[in-house]
């Protein structure tokens, strides 16, 4: 028997368990699956145990989990408020098992966001090419081989999150760019290349500034104003400092804040690409949340992308919404039926998404997701529904799974 210690706070009241609970000797508390719904229930467990531990040689694989959570927490420098309302539901440990049984690896997502933030905040010239190369590859292998589930994982991430805002929205701009560039554009797998690293970078040389800024309650100060306004230029001398030489992907990141709207066909490959990444990166910057504002509708955030700065629409914009459609994977909706559901996959039509329902009709949670196919008309979309609204603990591994 190899007993782990277990904060109390890890425990989700109302869920099953996700391993067998012991006391700091051994002895049995609460089987694998039991549910602990109280506080005051909870509490009598500790008495009676004196401490909550797991033994890791019997319950080793949802504990290792568990473990490799905190650590990633932990390396991300989040406060300790978070760590303590860290959970590991079942729901989770079973999408995870579920995925295993069928072959089917699904991305790690937070593993993800550690590794680009990593890499974007303290790149070095020693190692920023292979690093940053084998980042870009596996975001680009699935925004080919599962694009609606990649895009349902970074909107879904990009709606929540403020620890590594900078790199998931940077995740988030690349693979909607190379998604709209490939899909729609049909531009060239060489150009989605080049366009992919452009914008997994355009923000490198103000990463650690972008993530403090979103914590961030009180006005800028002219000091982070001027970094703001300069930071693509000096991205773009930051990588060549890393060893980037490639002229396109330089230039698609030096201009990728210019406002030059017009026909693409008028413009240069580069310039091309920097307004692509210009229309992605308003649309993913409205979506995430700040200190200071709750994120914005997904609609509003395409419609920021849409109309151009004279209030036309906008090619490159238009291209990102045609893609994505209205109701792209990640967003919440609700639907004629009354439910409200998160979208999963695109449809055949711009506002007719592949749904899984969350809540019922009344509000009430579902339990397991329920897909729905919006294009009949008792599932009919009739609007969207802000993040904050949507009460109910996800798996994002659940959702995935049925993508």
């Amino acid at each position: 028997m190899n007993l782990v210690s277990l904060n109390i706070e890890s425990i989700q009241l109302g869920h099953p368990l996700p391993f067998v609970l012991r006391g700091a000797d051994g002895v049995l508390l609460a089987q694998k699956g039991y549910v602990i719904r109280t506080r005051d229930e909870l509490a009598k467990l500790v008495e009676r145990g004196r401490e909550l531990c797991v033994d890791t040689d019997e319950s080793g694989g949802s504990h290792r989990a568990y473990l490799a959570q905190l650590q990633r927490m932990l390396i991300a420098d989040t406060n300790l408020g978070e760590i303590a309302a860290m959970k590991m539901t079942a729901g989770e440990q079973a999408a995870a098992a579920a995925a295993a049984r069928a072959g089917k690896t699904l991305p790690d997502w937070p593993e993800l966001q550690l590794r680009a933030t990593q890499l974007l905040r303290a790149p070095s010239p020693s190692d920023f090419g292979g690093r940053f190369q084998a980042l870009h590859d596996e975001l680009a292998r699935h925004c080919e081989q599962n694009p609606d589930a990649t895009l349902l994982a970074l909107i879904y991430l990009s709606a929540q999150e403020t620890r590594m805002y900078s790199a998931t929205h940077s995740m988030l701009v690349s693979c909607v760019c190379m998604v709209v560039a490939r899909e729609m554009l049909r531009w060239p797998s060489g150009r989605v290349q080049q366009l992919g690293h452009a914008a997994l970078s355009m923000n490198i040389a103000m990463t650690e500034l972008q993530d403090q800024l979103v914590l961030q309650t009180q006005p800028l100060t002219a000091t982070q104003i001027a970094a703001v306004e300069d930071h693509a230029a000096r991205s773009e001398a930051l990588l060549r400092h890393l060893g980037v030489a490639d002229p396109v992907w330089l230039e698609a990141v030096r201009c990728h804040h210019h406002r030059t709207p017009g026909p693409l066909a008028k413009k240069t490959e580069a310039q091309q690409m920097a307004r692509l990444l210009q229309r992605a990166d308003i649309f993913g910057a409205r979506l995430a949340p700040r200190a200071a504002r709750l994120p914005m509708p997904v609609t509003a955030a395409m419609q920021a992308s849409y109309y151009d700065e004279e209030h036309q629409v906008d090619e490159a914009g238009a291209a990102l919404v045609k893609t994505l459609g209205v109701y792209p994977p990640g967003a919440f909706v609700r639907l004629a039926s009354r439910e409200v559901g998160v979208v999963i996959r695109r449809g055949t039509t711009a506002t007719t998404p592949r749904v899984a329902v969350v809540t019922n009709r009344d509000g009430m949670a579902t339990g397991e997701p329920i897909p729905r196919d919006t294009g009949m008309p008792p599932w009919k979309v009739t609007g969207v529904v802000a993040f904050k609204d949507v009460r109910v603990n996800l798996s994002l591994d659940r959702l995935l799974q049925m993508v």
